[in-house]
């Protein structure tokens, strides 16, 4: 008989798959018992177990026939739960939908029919035939056999982007298992899907690579393996690139492909973005991979992404990118405007792939505290030529104070500047711009106001052009007013960190623009925002809450007006998994890690790791399934459900090789079996060596840790097992690193030193007396990231009880979550020394008498969470210390800020104090004084204050006798305290000394004294000031000032009522050196300041003027010398005790006879003397005050240093000239009275190099050589003028001119001559009285001579004068003016430097 099993699932509306599932079962007349048994799956007869029986008469039929053709034992449908009547019911609906395809399985069986019975006529001849050779096939199954090709590989050589398959067929028995291997690296299929196919057909077993690339240009190898041994069957594959194909590439170009429009490639999406939270001004990328089949690196999909249904296009603010297996899209500047529903749409060969998740973007920090978010959407409609009206929406508002109005900012298209269009803040979200340019364009944005501030602006508007259009957007909706408040809101659970919210609109829209939904912690005053940006619907889910905390929610209506009263909130729910939303979630999902952990010939004990998601349930069950890895057909090993993660498997057959699958269950149902657990031998296990451990489990999972759990393995070998060694390895990688160099004892160890992000994969390792076993099953790959908002377990006290205890808070659970105390991570039981608590999300472990038993590690795991957990190791310091604590708390005192202290108050009185927490108006207490108490009295004063909590005594003679100890016992209800002060020796001397002086600093503020000290200030002018303040002082009162015990006479005598005197100190120098003394005194007493200006006083002195100096420094300015070249900075004051250093190129100058440094008052300067090429470059001057260096600069070089020198030169030529022109040095006075008939001699001394012309004059008038006028020139240096017998027509302006190549000087001599007893005539305004003069002989050249020489002396008393034949020692420089015209052309150039002569006070005569 031939059995036909059909498979029926049911589907949801959703394309869910549910779990119920049923199969029917055809007979036709021929067919193995084995070839039906293969279709009835242990899966199918648990699922019938779970619906229960069928009321199909006919299928009952057709199970019962099926049953008597197999050839082993009847199956028995195991009794897991009744059915109910809605199962019932729903089963026949679906064996009612089976029915109706049953017509078309007539046919088909009809014709299987006719195909079956020329099969069986096949089938007649062939069992003749194998009946005459069973006995030999029989001999020769039993004969092993190794592992033998019978078609080895060969090898290929191809072009790139073509495919190759590699083929070879194998024998041997057992049937050989083989493994593909590339250059000895397993061949994982799944690590590039699409690349590699691996077949196994008819005994031929194949490698396919499809679209080679160079780097598959390897070795591979076939490994087959049975019981008896392996062989090997190795080909090369070389890929050959044509020529020039990588050269284009590597410039960029792609070769020329045919066309392939992307809709022909196949896409599917992995990894997808999930929803997102971002912040205002941050970016954000949201990533979607895939694989593209065929993946061409010039032909990428076409990838649209959307925003709320709205199509997005590449800008400045978005930025999208396809192309690498990789979809993104990049919000470079984050703004409210960016929230919504993202959809990124892939097309594909089927049509569309597409994936869509929530962006929400929260508000940056407020401008100031309280200040409002930013408004959002801003735009401009009704556009005319100098008219725009910009509206916007409205933020949200939680906590902040209501918002009174927005301003409205415009700024013109290419610059940077915003200008306020409105002074008032404007109430309603639209306000009209007017004021604008015909055909310029604006850029709009708006802040929002509240009483707390103003807010960050909103992101600009669209560029927008005042034109005259006849048409524009216009802006709709003219109710007044905000939209009446939303009705009824229901939160309903969604996953384990959102909820879907949902209300009715509200009874009157008026242009309604959205929603802004608000949530709060049940218990918690303050609302947080969901959403960010008006949402249009009446549904929205709010992600990102806290996994079971409870929430409750309201809901705002949002128009061009404002914000609508809050809705009513929500009924409280808790944050947890929905249910019953089909297999997914009813069922729990494939158990994994399927390992073969003990065999001893006959049994295989084989082990699991837990389903990944439990489905709102506990799993209570597992199935095992067990079949030949020759053969496809399942067979279930256990009728009744396994509680434990572990199951022996019996009978089996010894050297036979087998596959195993596990299936879970919980209260919903059977999930879906897991994947087949690789072959493994049925042989007995007879090494020395342990077995695998097995059940890693992860804990603690933390940025650079982790721990790592295991179970003992069940095959311990020839010894117990003492120890175990953990490996790990990056994920893809094969190099394991052993964690622990030496072997731990116990089943778990801390792992450390890991990178965060990196994902790993473990292993272990046990140890006994024969050595190491064999390695686990590795772990699945875990990423070394903590989960968001994970907590550490916290060791206190309760303040109330004084318990200790543990706990923890979670940052995540769901309904069937439980916490798993452990110590040293052994599960805590019914233990009589601990008792656990958990309210919500926090679980407590609490010690009911804690001592150094209870010491360890303790830890914690959330179950049915992401792995949830943490650890605390209670050590004896931390024992001790939450002991004394407990203590307190069972016994309170009367906690104490501050401790007994004492602090010396003026007029010497010592102050005893200490601060209590909190007192109550009860509270009692006593000083005790070296064992004696002490009250309230004379010589000491005892209070305290409820309000403060300080008690205090204060004692008004602190003497010698007051040495001792002082305690304060302080009773408050039930607590109680002491402290206690020891007061003897040294700490004793300080404080009796302390006393003391502030005893006679009492007595000394009662006459005039200094409240504050000598100290000095700087002033801007860089005056030093030494400044004292006085205090108690009167009219009489005076103040002298000292320095070195020599008094200082201010030039304005100090004011002492005016409570402070200064002593100016200007043009500080080193001279100002010195002790300096202000005495303060009148008849009540003195008091005496001193102030020491020397070392680090003199150093601080300098560098305050050195500060206000260097900032008010100029910068260098250059001065052309005679000498060379000079670099000046003028300063408010300069003295050569400032750190002041010159530098050129950034080497430091010295002062020498090249480089000069010096400067005066006003200014520091620099000079290069004789400059050359060397000098030119950069020049600076720094000013240092000990803190900051003032820098000023000067570039001397180019143009600068040539204009410089040319000046320095052309001085220097002028100061050449200057030195050596002829010149007038002395001897000649500005006015002669002379009486008549005497001789008068003008004499003087000239100087020029080279020797000058000299020429004397008589108004205006050349005189020459004669008996009564001589002029005589001696020696180059002497020039004289002699009148013998002067007569009144000698009288008249004379004047000499001395003169050389360089230059000379014209000076004028006015001679008035008067008769013999005549007055001598006054000079007039303006001139010298004339001196007296003796008549001399003319020729007389030795000095004591009676000749009259005029003196220059100004005084009105005639004084005689000699004539000397020598220069004078010191001339006598004149007033420059302008040099009277010569008489003579050649002689009336003018000097370069100017002439002395004064006018004759009487007119010369003609």
């Amino acid at each position: 008989m031939l059995y036909i099993v059909l498979s029926a699932s049911i589907h949801g509306a959703e394309g869910e798959q549910h779990s119920s599932s049923e199969r029917v079962i055809f007979l036709l007349p021929s067919a193995s018992a084995s070839q039906a048994a293969s279709g009835w799956s242990a899966t199918s007869l648990r699922c019938l177990n779970f619906l229960g029986k069928s009321s199909s008469k006919s299928v009952s039929q057709a199970q019962a026939q099926a049953t008597e053709a197999m050839a082993e034992q009847a199956y028995t449908v195991p009794v897991f739960r009744q059915r109910t009547a809605e199962e019932t019911e729903e089963y026949q609906r679906v064996s009612k939908n089976v029915g109706k395809g049953l017509a078309v399985i007539q046919e088909e069986l009809h014709r299987m029919r006719i195909a079956t019975k020329a099969q069986v006529e096949s089938l007649e001849i062939q069992k003749e035939v194998k009946g005459m050779m069973r006995k030999r096939v029989d001999l020769l199954e039993e004969i092993p056999k190794l592992p033998d090709f019978l078609v080895a590989l060969r090898p290929h050589t191809v072009w790139e982007k073509t495919p190759v398959k590699l083929f070879c067929t194998v024998e041997g028995n057992p049937r050989p298992i083989v493994k593909w291997y590339k250059d000895g690296v397993p061949v994982d299929p799944l690590s590039a899907p699409g690349k590699y196919k691996i077949e196994n057909k008819y005994g031929v077993h194949s490698l396919i690579v499809s679209r080679c690339v160079v780097s598959d240009t390897a070795e591979y190898s076939a490994v087959a393996t049975n019981q008896h041994g392996t062989a090997t069957s190795k080909a090369k594959i070389i890929v050959k690139r044509p020529a020039g194909a990588g050269e284009s590439c590597h410039l960029g170009l792609v070769p020329h492909l045919t066309e392939i429009h992307a809709s022909k490639l196949d896409v599917s999406l992995l990894d997808r973005f999930p929803v997102s939270f971002g912040v205002e001004g941050n970016s954000i990328r949201l990533v979607c991979t895939m694989v593209v089949v065929p993946d061409l690196p010039n032909i990428p999909p076409i990838a649209q992404w959307y925003r709320d249904d709205k199509l997005l296009k590449p800008s400045k603010l978005v930025e999208m990118s396809v192309g690498g297996g990789a979809a993104s899209l990049t919000l470079p500047h984050l703004a409210k405007d960016d929230e919504g529903l993202y959809t990124l749409r892939i097309f594909t060969k089927d049509g569309t792939a597409e994936h869509s998740a929530y962006l929400f973007v929260s508000d940056a920090a407020p401008s100031a505290p309280g200040a409002p978010g930013a408004p959002m959407s801003v735009k401009a409609y009704d556009i005319n030529s100098d008219y725009v009206l910009v509206a916007w929406k409205p933020p949200n508002t939680v906590n902040e104070a209501p918002i009174t109005g927005y301003f409205v900012d415009r700024c013109e298209a290419g610059t940077d500047t915003w200008v306020q269009c409105n002074d008032a803040p404007v109430k309603i979200c639209k306000y009209p711009v007017h004021g604008l340019r015909v055909g310029h364009s604006y850029y709009f944005r708006v802040r929002a106001v509240n009483s707390s501030g103003i807010s960050r602006p909103s992101r600009k508007s669209d560029k927008v052009t005042a034109l005259d259009a006849a048409e524009s957007e216009r802006l709709q909706g003219t109710d007044e007013g905000v939209p009446s408040a939303p009705g009824h809101v229901v939160a309903t659970r969604n996953t384990k960190s959102s909820v879907f919210v949902q209300w009715e609109a509200p009874k009157h829209l008026k242009h309604l623009m959205g929603y802004y939904i608000d949530g709060r912690v049940v218990g918690a005053k303050e609302w947080f925002a969901c959403n960010h940006k008006p949402f249009k619907h009446t549904r929205f889910v709010v992600h990102g809450l806290i996994p079971g905390e409870t929430y409750v929610f309201r809901v705002q209506a949002v128009n061009l007006f404002g914000l609508s009263e809050e809705s009513q909130e929500s009924s409280p729910i808790a944050v947890e998994p929905a249910l019953g939303k089909g297999a997914e979630y009813a069922t729990p999902s494939s158990p994994f890690g399927i390992t073969m952990l003990s065999s001893d010939g006959s049994s295989i004990t084989v082990a699991w790791k837990s389903p990944k998601h439990c489905g709102g349930s506990k799993v209570n069950a597992y199935y095992i399934d067990k079949r030949d890895a020759d053969t496809l057909v399942w067979k279930e090993v256990n009728l009744n459900a396994v509680t434990e993660r572990m199951c022996t498997v019996e009978n089996l057959k010894e050297g036979t090789f087998y596959e195993f699958r596990v299936t879970a269950g919980n209260m919903a149902g059977v999930g879906l079996p897991s994947a087949a657990s690789i072959p493994m031998k049925c042989e007995a296990w007879t090494m020395e060596e342990p077995g695998p451990a097995y059940d890693l489990s992860f804990s603690e999972v933390r940025s650079h840790s982790l721990v790592i759990l295991w179970r003992a393995p069940i095959y311990t070998g020839a010894s117990a097992v003492t120890g175990y060694f953990v490996d790990m390895a990056k994920k893809g990688s094969s190099e394991f690193v052993t964690v622990n160099q030496e072997a731990v004892s116990h089943r778990y160890l801390q792992v450390t030193g890991l990178e965060e992000g990196e994902s790993y994969v473990f292993r272990v390792r046990a140890v006994n007396a024969h050595g190491v076993g064999k390695p686990s099953q590795l772990s699945e790959p875990v990423c070394a990231k903590a989960i968001p908002g994970t907590k550490e377990i916290v060791a206190g006290v309760d303040e109330e009880t004084g318990d200790v205890f543990l706990s923890l808070e979670a940052c995540e659970i769901c309904e069937t979550s439980k916490f798993v105390w452990s110590k040293n991570y052994k599960p805590i039981s019914d233990c009589p020394r601990v008792a656990v608590t958990t309210k919500g999300r926090t679980s407590r472990l609490t010690f009911t008498n804690p001592d150094k038993d209870d010491l360890g590690k303790y830890s914690v795991i959330v179950t049915d969470t992401d792995g949830v957990s943490a650890s605390h190791t209670l050590t004896e310091d931390a024992l001790n210390t939450m002991l004394e604590l407990s203590y307190a708390i069972r016994h309170p005192i009367v906690p104490l800020k501050h401790g007994l202290n004492y602090e010396v108050l003026e007029k010497g009185h010592v102050r005893f104090w200490l601060q209590a927490v909190k007192l109550s108006p009860s509270v009692s207490y006593r000083f005790i004084v070296n064992d004696k108490e002490v009250t309230s009295g004379e010589g000491q004063k005892i209070s305290h204050d409820v309000a403060t909590g300080i008690i205090q005594m204060t004692v008004d003679h602190f003497t010698r006798a007051s040495e001792g100890t002082y305690t304060v016992q302080i009773h408050d209800g039930k607590a109680k305290t002491q402290s206690s002060l020891v007061l003897v020796g040294d700490v004793f001397k300080a404080a009796l000394k302390e006393a003391e002086f502030q005893r006679k600093e009492h007595i000394r503020k009662q006459g005039p004294h200094f409240s504050e000290y000598l100290y000095f200030t700087v002033t801007e002018d860089c005056t030093v000031m030494l400044v004292c303040k006085v205090a108690n002082v009167k009219k009489e009162s005076t103040l002298h000032w000292y320095k070195d015990d020599e008094e200082i006479v201010p030039d304005t005598p100090p004011n002492v009522m005016s409570g402070s005197c200064a002593l100016p100190l200007p043009l500080f120098s080193r001279k100002d050196h010195g002790v300096y003394k202000a005495v303060l005194g009148d008849d009540r007493g003195k008091d005496t300041s001193v102030f020491d200006i020397s070392g680090k006083v003199f150093d601080d002195i300098i560098n305050a003027i050195a500060q206000i100096a260097g900032a008010s420094a100029s910068e260098l300015v250059l001065q052309c010398t005679p000498e060379g070249i000079r670099l000046q900075c003028y300063m408010n004051y300069y003295t050569e005790e400032m750190k002041t250093v010159w530098k050129h190129k950034e080497s430091k100058i010295a002062s020498s006879e090249k480089m000069r440094i010096g400067g005066t008052a006003e200014m520091a300067w620099m000079q290069i003397c004789d400059p050359s090429d060397k000098e030119k470059g950069h020049y600076s001057m720094e000013i240092s005050d000990g803190v900051k260096t003032h820098t000023r600069t000067f570039d001397l070089s180019g143009q600068a240093y040539t204009d410089a020198y040319e000046e320095y030169l052309r001085l220097k030529a002028a100061a050449f000239a200057e030195k050596n022109r002829g010149r007038v040095v002395g001897g000649l006075p500005d006015v002669v009275t002379i009486m008549e008939e005497k001789s008068l001699s003008l004499t003087c001394t000239v100087w020029g190099e080279p020797t000058p012309e000299v020429t004397w004059f008589k108004n205006e008038q050349e005189v020459a050589s004669t008996e009564h006028t001589r002029v005589t020139f001696d020696g180059g240096k002497f020039a004289s003028l002699v009148i013998n017998k002067v007569t009144p027509e000698d009288s008249g302006k004379y004047s000499i001119n001395v003169r050389n190549k360089y230059g000379g000087e014209f000076v004028e001599i006015t001679v008035s001559v008067y008769r013999h007893g005549e007055k001598i005539p006054e000079p007039k305004l303006g001139q010298a009285k004339a001196a007296a003069t003796t008549p001399v002989l003319p020729k007389s050249p030795a000095p004591p001579s009676k000749t009259p020489t005029p003196t220059p002396s100004k005084t009105q008393t005639p004084a005689p004068s000699m004539k000397s034949p020598t220069p004078a020692s010191t001339p006598i420089s004149k007033s420059p003016t302008p040099t009277p015209k010569s008489p003579t052309p050649p002689r009336s150039v003018k000097s370069p430097t100017p002439p002395r002569f004064m006018k004759s006070p009487t007119p010369p005569r003609k």
